[in-house]
């Protein structure tokens, strides 16, 4: 029996699949990120090979016990990672006992979930965002995606950042309050009372600033969804910048009169909220469908196309 193993590697979190003959997963695994660019590439490597060996072990097991095992026990692993793409096809190249093994980007999953291989577009948003296309020649794009040391306009990141930076403002006294100063105190574990720069200290101390300014964003949706304006104009305005930049990608990539037929996704908890789906929807010049599954089911998919 072969089985193929599929990985999404993230910078949050790499989750894996072991599937069978048949397609079937037969077991999973969750491990740390593995963005080199986060976790450094000794790190990144190492919580992939710990994974995959977690796999192969898991195949072994399940082979004795079915088949009886005999031949290449895993005959085909993908990898659809984040970072740096060379770095993976050097890890890929070096790996052995895993069959034919490939690697792609970490955006083509949630790509295929949006398009199941048509052309077509997806907007994805996390901690960090990004736009995948694809053309009708069949070729793959990527745009923004560039970490939240430089924008990422709809991730989570943004949201909490430009949340904060109000917040922040309400604290010293600049700007009317609203209940985001109240949030952003209670996300730093501090007492009403506590001003702006012990607030702000709280955040720029924290061993993870990145991703604990992401964590604001659920609060900063629930303000929006409960018609708090300001929360509202925060989370459209971040989100509506990712539209922009799916919009050029789109203009540049397809004609005019395919633009409005393409399919195109909403990936992650942030796009496909009730009170963002509703807004980029009214401005959007083609139909958004929030995505359900997660990103490792489109490494299933794509797997059982390979």
């Amino acid at each position: 029996m072969s089985y193929k193993i599929g990985v999404d590697g993230g910078g949050t979190k790499t989750e894996c699949m072991l599937l069978d003959a048949s397609g079937r997963m037969i077991a999973g695994h969750i491990g740390a990120g593995c963005n080199p660019s986060i976790a450094g590439p000794e790190q990144a490597a190492s919580i992939v090979t710990a994974a995959l060996a977690s796999l192969r072990a898991q195949a072994a097991t399940h082979a004795a016990e079915n088949a009886g095992g005999s031949g290449e026990l895993v005959g085909h692993t993908l990898l659809c990672m984040a970072g740096h793409r060379e770095f993976w096809r050097e890890y890929a190249r070096q790996l052995t006992g895993f069959g034919r093994v490939l690697t792609t980007d970490d955006s083509l999953p949630v790509l295929e979930l949006a398009t199941g291989g048509r052309p077509g577009l997806v907007l994805h948003s996390g901690t960090g965002s990004f736009v995948a296309a694809r053309t009708t020649d069949g070729a793959a794009h990527y745009a923004g995606g560039l970490g939240w040391r430089f924008g990422d306009p709809g991730s989570g990141y943004d949201l909490g950042r430009r949340a904060l930076a109000r917040g922040l403002l309400e604290l010293q006294g600049w700007v009317t309050p609203s209940r985001l100063g109240a949030a952003v105190r209670a996300h730093a574990g501090l007492e009403s009372t506590a001003d702006a720069g012990t607030v702000t200290r709280a955040y720029y101390q924290h061993a993870e600033p990145n991703r604990h300014i992401a964590a604001l964003a659920p609060a900063i949706l629930r303000l929006a969804a409960e018609r708090d304006a300001v929360a509202r104009e925060i989370v459209l305005a971040s989100t509506g910048e990712l539209l922009d930049l799916a919009v050029g990608v789109a203009t540049k990539l397809f004609s005019a009169t395919l633009i409005p037929t393409v399919s195109a996704g909403l990936s992650g908890p942030i796009l496909t909220h009730p009170v963002v789906h509703e807004a980029l929807s009214a401005r959007a010049p083609f139909t958004l469908t929030p995505i359900t599954e997660t990103p490792i089911e489109g490494v299933r998919r794509m797997l059982a196309r390979s």
